[in-house]
């Protein structure tokens, strides 16, 4: 108890010192991880919604009439307990938008937690925009009104990413590797139902999950799965086991696709460099390489001269706040979540990312174009991690996920 007094005090001192100076209508409270083997990931992250509220909203006179918004950062450490700490202080702060992305686990326990204290509490009712966390439960068997994904789920991501690998007459043997819990468990689940169904002839050579964020060198996996004679590899590892891995596979003489979901920026893109060119995939919303439109090279330019180190590898967090920020200006209210949240159920947005975003209204869950790109330095506007190298383009699919079934029976305020 002690020390968990301890980690709410320190979470306190530093929210306080960050808004020092600074008196925000609207707050918007960023729990993931700015420190650890993730804290990579997190701060680009962090870095991402600092520029979106900025650019979107306060450079443009803020949110009804006036009001100006503030993305605080709350450090969780990737941890679910850390986050539940962290939760009650953004609260206690005046926060009445979460947003969180990196970790279904995270993500499930504060889904859970938001849902009981908004029942208990409505004065002070929050809202969790989840930008990132694709465990398919969210928005099925544990949807709540509270919660909604911005990002597709891993079954839509998964459904997307086996079209391809179905089309591909090379590909005859697939190994699956993942991180040990609820979305790795969630992408191999995908990758194993879907394959079956598209191309029997495929064969799973492999399909293993190792701990989250504790391997040091992947090479015992990698010498598997090259020892496997896999065609193609399959990982919805992401941050630093995502880099581990990947690096330990091609260093140890892959040559076949590695399709990933979270396998660019944050330092991953300039780690893979030359060697990744060609053998590294990924499945995303958001179409960076070639740019779809002005609107989207005026906002990336900006966003690199004012964290001209950083990435926009998560298109996703800019559609969050500008869907977010139509919603309240919708409602007439940003004191109100339900208002805010019934604005949002069923809500349209033309992004700039060159995509249509529905909010599905019966479990809460974004339905967008995703794309399949390549890891590569060739037909690259936008860079990561200030190399050359980037994801392009190879495949869209439509609205991914449209009809896709959900099981989520939500109870309304």
């Amino acid at each position: 108890m002690k020390s968990l007094k301890k980690l709410a005090l320190s979470a306190v001192v530093a929210s306080m010192a960050a808004t020092a100076g600074f008196a925000a209508d609207i707050k918007i409270g960023f729990i993931d991880p700015l420190s650890g083997p993730f804290a990579a990931t997190g701060t680009n992250g962090l870095d991402q919604f600092h520029y979106a509220a900025d650019a979107l909203i306060n450079d443009k006179g803020g949110l009804l009439g006036g009001q100006t918004v503030e993305v605080i950062g709350f450090d969780n450490k990737i941890s679910p307990k850390e986050s539940l700490i962290q939760l009650q202080v953004a609260i206690d702060q005046g926060v009445r938008y979460i947003v969180q992305g990196n970790s279904s686990g995270v993500a499930n326990a504060l889904t859970d937690a938001i849902n009981k204290h908004n029942k208990r509490n409505p004065d002070s009712q929050v809202l969790f925009l989840n930008y990132a966390a694709v465990d398919p439960a969210l928005t099925n068997d544990k949807c709540n009104f509270w919660h909604f994904r911005l990002d597709a789920n891993a079954d839509m991501k998964m459904d997307a990413l086996t079209d391809v690998i179905a089309a591909n007459e090379a590909i005859k043997k697939v190994y699956i590797i993942g991180q040990d819990y609820s979305f790795g468990k969630a992408v191999a689940a995908a990758a194993v139902k879907n394959l079956s169904a598209k191309n029997a002839e495929i064969e799973i050579v492999g399909n293993e999950l190792h701990p989250i964020g504790k391997v040091k060198d992947f090479t015992p996996y990698a010498r598997k799965i090259v020892a496997s004679g896999a065609d193609a590899v399959i990982t919805g590892n992401w941050g630093s086991d995502m880099l581990g891995l990947g690096k330990a596979i091609i260093e140890n003489g892959f040559e076949g696709p590695i399709y990933t979901y979270y396998a660019a920026g944050s330092g991953i893109t300039a780690a893979f460099g030359e060697g990744g060119k060609g053998s590294i995939r990924l499945i995303a919303e958001g179409e960076v390489n070639p740019p779809p439109s002005e609107e989207a090279v005026a906002y990336y330019n900006g966003f690199l001269k004012r964290f001209p180190d950083g990435n926009i590898d998560m298109p996703r967090i800019s559609n969050t706040v500008a869907i977010l920020a139509k919603a309240i200006e919708q409602a007439g209210t940003a004191t109100d979540v339900v208002a805010v949240a019934k604005a949002l159920e069923g809500m349209e947005f033309d992004s700039m990312w060159g995509t249509k975003i529905k909010i599905r209204a019966e479990d809460h869950q974004a339905i967008q174009n995703l794309h399949v790109g390549v890891h590569t330095n060739e037909g690259v506007t936008f860079g990561y991690d200030g190399s050359d190298f980037g994801i392009l383009t190879e495949k869209t699919v439509e609205m991914a996920g449209m009809d896709s079934p959900t099981t989520c029976k939500m109870k309304r305020p």
